[in-house]
């Protein structure tokens, strides 16, 4: 019986010194102490201090509710435990929980980041904060702003939703949520994504992202879509858009683009579908392949003419195209627009195709070259040429050809017209064959409004100024 009465005795006794090691204890120039309600409440004023462990307070004024152990903060509040610096002109603390709150607007540090918001609690044994309403984070040159966010300072993670907006020196990304790790600069985004870069007039889009910020690496996946607004020499709009199943970002110095999977590629004076594009922002050069398993070659158009090849390299100067080199089984198909089923057609190991500003002004072909074009005389068909040779040299008008020289073991078959009117279908090369689905500027953007909406306003707005804290107009 002794021995349950000292248990007792001590179990009460350990109760009553944990509850007083919880307490919140308080000093200030004056205290009042008073009832309220049935409530023993003290008042404090003047260079206020209060402490619970490794909690530290102070403000001009504080209302300590005793059985609550809660007070409330008033005037030139400053919080701190360890690193973590809050403050606030009125806010509230809750002893038992040790958590604190302010509606008066608060900031808060860890001594890496600057956060600032209408509203926020933070919770000291987690060691999180969670701000609502304008929320706004800053490290280093990077500025993040959200309606809501959550931010764990022991892991240096921010998990960041509602009209989430990421700036730095170069580019802004917006998203309906958002996760940063700050140690490894890698960031997570979620749903309407929109990355401008207004000094280069480029902006991606899609519905996920991952960031590797240490390697300078970004995959866009789930409606991907890449966006840059160029002008002509002169002064002509002339954009690039590119559509695809997943899309990377390399921001080194190659500041290359990846494209993969279903590509669709749109640029005045060419279109393009293939299985993956390389996009180099720095020079400029666009680079499609066969990859090892792929049933369909890159396929490209440049007006009323079809390019394909295994590999295809594309060369633009000035914003305007210049050389397209095409690698291995080569095939350039032209279409007569005025004439049914006639197709100029020439096929090589390797093609070079060199532009000006009206479109194809000639083309080298080297090694087993095959060709079929049809002859004009002044304006009236006149049958067709089928030839074979080592080397050709192709010459255009208008997309049309107007003369071809052949070099190395040329040799000619003439076709009148009388024997091939009517007969188009019949007079193909091995390798000829039509692809459909030719991507045009409309068909590309048809449905996408954040590309549509960012083409007729957001431009503007992001080459006008650079915005790190104001929303999406």
């Amino acid at each position: 019986m002794k021995l349950l009465l000292a248990l007792i005795f001590f179990s009460v006794m350990f109760s009553a010194y944990a509850q007083e090691d919880n307490r919140i204890v308080a000093i200030g120039d004056s205290l009042v102490g008073k009832l309220v309600d049935g409530e023993s409440v003290r008042e404090l004023h003047g260079n206020v201090v209060m402490t619970q462990g490794a909690v530290r307070i102070t403000c001009d004024k504080a209302i300590q509710y005793l059985a609550r152990n809660e007070a409330e903060l008033i005037g030139k509040v400053v919080v701190t435990q360890d690193s973590i610096i809050i403050k606030t002109i009125r806010g509230h603390y809750f002893g038992n929980t040790k958590v604190a709150y302010s509606t008066y607007g608060i900031d808060l540090t860890d001594g890496h980041v600057q956060l600032h918001s209408k509203n926020g609690y933070y919770y000291f044994d987690e060691k999180r904060s969670y701000f609502y309403d304008d929320v706004n984070l800053k490290e280093g040159v990077s500025n993040l702003s959200s309606m809501r966010l959550n931010y764990y300072d022991d892991e240096d993670k921010a998990i960041a939703g509602g009209e989430v907006m990421v700036s730095d020196t170069s580019s802004t990304m917006l998203a309906d949520s958002l996760i940063y790790f700050r140690n490894t600069k890698n960031t997570l985004a979620f749903n309407n994504i929109r990355i401008y870069n207004s000094k280069d007039r480029v902006a991606i889009f899609g519905e996920r992202l991952e960031d590797i910020g240490q390697n300078k690496y970004t995959k866009i996946w789930e409606n991907p879509f890449f966006v840059r607004i160029d002008t002509t020499s002169a002064g002509e709009l002339d954009t690039l858009v590119i559509s695809s199943i997943l899309m990377e970002a390399f921001d080194d110095s190659s500041q290359k683009i990846i494209a993969t999977d279903s590509v669709k590629m749109y640029k005045r004076g060419f279109a393009s579908t293939n299985h993956q594009t390389f996009y180099y922002r720095a020079n400029d050069e666009i680079q499609t392949f066969k990859r090892e398993g792929d049933e369909l070659p890159p396929v490209m158009w440049s007006e009323e003419t079809q390019l394909s090849g295994d590999s295809v390299y594309i060369y633009v100067k000035d914003n305007q195209l210049t050389r397209i080199n095409m690698n291995s089984n080569a095939t350039i198909i032209s279409e007569h627009k005025d004439k049914k089923y006639r197709y100029d057609q020439i096929s090589g190991k390797n093609v070079k195709i060199f532009f000006k500003d009206e479109g194809i002004e000639y083309t080298d072909v080297n090694g087993n070259v095959l060709s079929i074009y049809y002859v004009y005389d002044e304006g009236e068909p006149n049958g067709l040429v089928k030839s074979s040779s080592e080397k050709a040299k192709i010459f255009f008008e208008k997309d049309e050809v107007r003369d071809v020289r052949f070099y190395g073991k040329p040799a000619t078959e003439y076709h009148p017209e009388n024997l091939i009117e009517g007969k188009g279908k019949e007079f193909t090369i091995p390798a000829f064959r039509l692809f459909p689905n030719k991507p045009t500027k409309e068909s590309l953007l048809s449905g996408n409004k954040k590309v549509l909406f960012y083409l007729t306003k957001d431009s503007k707005f992001y080459e006008s100024k650079f915005n790190t804290k104001g929303r999406k107009p």
